[in-house]
């Protein structure tokens, strides 16, 4: 898993692969195509539910072909596939207080898209994990994301397997992108406790151009940790955010078991509350995952948190859209 990835003999990607991304409108998904966009490919198909995420996907980059359908259900939308030479699973449920939720879009719809794979026999595909398979959390996210995995290792499909932390960048409705739009809501942003949780958020733009190595060079397998180089506190993730997106915002730190039944008391009168309690306990499992040379495996360059915020929020062609939570 720690050694360098090289491309197999004779096999590079082409710029006329045909490359389906299921689950493709959320936060990786949007990124990847703006990426994949830029370095000429021309063949890009986006199979997601989310309906308003689908239409800014169409708005912001009228290329490519995006088909509403839920992954979860067999169905004619499956006919996309036809001729696919890569498929990257991107589909993923990451909050809400539903179980089955979890299921439907973490575990069903990844036996359905794996049914897909093996009866049109796409060559090549790139399964999207997540670093929660290692976490001490015990929640909804973490038990379907563990089940997930094991679903794709024992399809006995050969493909590199892809757990990143906790991201951030253009596109970002649930996690840094959300706490911006609160800060700049509100005149006091509350922290959990002393706010001294230790985070490795990842750069989107980066594990976006770790996807497109494994689709360039053909990556055939192993699990690979991508984790954010840097470990920063939450509390300072909070006022970075602050600081580039000048808010206004005071931040006070609320005692743990206060901010507990605030989320408590909002998950009463919200189906899909932006921050659970659940999110609430794994932010202070003090997880830390191993940081490894993935730019050196994959030949990307890592930005710095500092910069990589920055572009987040102020970049001039995505900074300012939004996804629907």
């Amino acid at each position: 898993m720690n050694e360098r990835v090289e491309p197999e003999e004779g096999v590079v990607g082409r710029k006329s692969d045909r490359i389906l991304l299921p689950g493709g409108a959320g936060l990786v998904g949007q990124n990847l195509v703006a990426r994949l966009v830029a370095r000429g490919y021309t063949d890009i198909v986006v199979i997601d539910k989310h309906r308003a995420n689908l239409d800014v996907l169409r708005r912001v980059q009228p290329g490519i072909t995006v088909e509403f359908a839920d992954l979860s259900r067999p169905g004619e939308w499956d006919r996309l596939f036809d001729g696919a030479d890569v498929v990257v699973m991107l589909q993923a449920q990451i909050g809400g207080i539903d179980w089955q939720d979890f299921v439907r879009n973490n575990v069903d719809s990844t036996r359905v898209v794996l049914d897909i794979v093996e009866r049109k026999q796409i060559p090549y595909l790139v399964h999207i994990s997540s670093s929660v398979v290692e976490s001490v959390a015990d929640d909804f996210y973490t038990r379907s994301k563990k089940e997930q995995e094991r679903m794709v290792l024992d399809s006995g499909i050969v493909c590199p397997i892809l757990r990143p932390t906790l991201m951030f960048g253009w596109f970002d409705r649930k996690h840094l992108g959300w706490l911006s739009r609160f800060m700049r809501k509100v005149p006091i942003f509350p922290v959990p406790g002393d706010g001294r949780y230790m985070r490795q958020p990842l750069y989107v733009g980066d594990f976006c151009n770790v996807i497109i190595s494994c689709i360039e060079h053909r990556v055939r397998d192993g699990i690979h940790n991508i984790s954010g180089h840097e470990r920063i506190d939450y509390i300072d993730i909070i006022r970075d955010i602050k600081r580039v997106t000048r808010a206004k915002a005071s931040i006070v730190k609320v005692p743990y078991g206060l901010f507990h039944s605030l989320l408590a008391t909002w998950a009463l009168f919200d189906r899909n509350p932006p921050f659970t309690t659940q999110q609430l306990a794994a932010l202070i499992a003090r997880d830390e995952f191993e940081v490894s040379d993935w730019p050196g495996r994959f030949g990307v360059a890592y930005t710095p948190f500092a910069r990589a915020i920055d572009e987040t929020f102020n970049d001039a062609r995505y900074g300012h859209v939004e996804l629907e939570f």
